[in-house]
């Protein structure tokens, strides 16, 4: 600053006018610089008009993007059931599930399952420290040392009464006091088979809890060093085979004359909602709730794919001598005052409008009949999207 004072006036002018001017190119510059051109690419699909290429037949070319909201499945024939979708429950196969409880008190020293756990016959499922046991062998034990006794007395007894050296009186009463020993000793045994039916391995007072059958454990109510009884609520485990299960069907008071022992059943879970499995009654139901005027339907399911599972709420359909038919859902169909359509995919990117004949319409789905052949691919997804773009297509004509 103190060298810039020192300049002459003349010498001040000519560096501001430098400034100015450096400001001004630079100004300019700014203003007029080439501008960098940023080439971005959108990925966008190409909306390309249908073309209708003959009367109810539309194709899109590939890559369309209509394609991308229209869906069509491969869909086979299968019997028409005769009535809609009925609420029905899963429940264990009572012919192939253990629920293990005890006969006796006692105390869990050592649990050897947990749920889940694939158990053959006779596997340990739990350890349990009884004293009912220990009471029951030392009973035992006590009868036979003295039937053992009184038998020991009837020989003696016997050697002397032919020398008449005992008497009638005391020889009868020798013989009563033999037979109540081995009474006792029945009740002793009878009892210690009661409290052990099942013929479970016993060590002192320590009695091992085994698997009666071969499956998996599904529940356990046992926790280590619970007081065990008889009397328990619940099982301490449940033992099963997953792969065959109880279907509960709540069939309506009115259709209960329509079903017949042997009759196939389709479920639908909304755990697997594209899936559907089979299963066959087994037995029809013999009582009316008052309350509800239904009846309790029973069908065994094939669950070899161990998907469903006990208490599923599922919806069953009973099939049986009402025809055969395409199940489509009602979002497929298009109604057209009386007569009803959907749209079928004859290859990639062409479908065609084809008339139908619905056998039953139920909530969510319709059984066709005349019409569909079956295991053709229709659109189940984008009907009517189809169907604008076909009249469009017609209306530009």
């Amino acid at each position: 600053m103190q060298y810039f004072n020192k300049l002459s006036n003349q010498q001040k002018k000519i560096i501001g006018i430098v400034l100015v001017i450096f400001l001004v190119l630079l100004l300019t510059w700014l203003i007029f610089k080439p501008k960098k051109h940023i080439a971005t690419v959108e990925s966008t699909m190409v909306v390309a008009a249908p073309e209708v290429i003959a009367s109810g037949v539309i194709r899109y070319k590939s890559g369309a993007a209509q394609l991308s909201m229209i869906q069509s499945q491969l869909i086979p024939i299968s019997p028409v059931p005769i009535a809609d979708q009925l609420s029905a429950r899963i429940a264990y196969d009572d012919e192939v599930t253990a629920r293990i409880g005890v006969s006796f008190s006692g105390r869990i020293i050592s649990l050897k399952a947990a749920p889940g756990d694939v158990v053959k016959a006779g596997q340990a499922l739990a350890i349990i420290d009884s004293p009912d046991f220990g009471t029951a062998y030392a009973d035992l034990n006590k009868a036979r040392a003295d039937e053992k006794r009184k038998q020991l007395a009837v020989k003696r007894a016997k050697d002397l009464v032919p020398g008449e050296a005992i008497s009638t009186r005391d020889w009868e009463a020798v013989q009563a006091e033999y037979a109540q020993a081995q009474a006792e000793t029945a009740r002793a045994e009878q009892r210690l088979k009661n409290i052990n039916p099942h013929d479970l391995l016993i060590k002192g007072q320590r009695v091992t809890l085994a698997s009666p059958m071969d499956g998996i454990v599904t529940e356990r109510n046992a926790t280590p060093a619970l007081e065990v009884s008889p009397n328990m609520a619940a099982p301490l485990f449940v033992v099963t085979d997953p792969k065959s299960l109880w279907l509960m069907i709540d069939l309506p008071e009115s259709l209960l004359g329509q079903v017949k022992l042997g009759s196939e059943v389709a479920l639908v879970s909304d755990a697997y909602p594209t899936e559907r499995f089979n299963a066959k009654i087994i037995q029809l139901g013999q009582v009316i709730n008052p309350n509800t005027r239904r009846a309790n339907v029973l069908a065994r399911i094939d669950n070899s794919a161990g998907k469903l599972l006990p208490e599923m709420f599922v919806r069953a359909s009973i099939l049986q001598n009402n025809g055969q038919g395409v199940r489509v859902p009602n979002e497929a169909i298009l109604i057209r005052g009386i007569y009803s359509y959907v749209f079928v995919e004859t290859s990639p990117g062409e479908f065609t409008l084809r008339p139908v004949k619905l056998l039953k319409r139920g909530i969510d789905f319709s059984y066709v009949g005349e019409g569909l052949k079956g295991d053709e691919k229709i659109v189940i997804k984008g009907a009517l999207l189809l169907d604008a773009e076909m009249d469009s297509r017609a209306g530009d004509k």
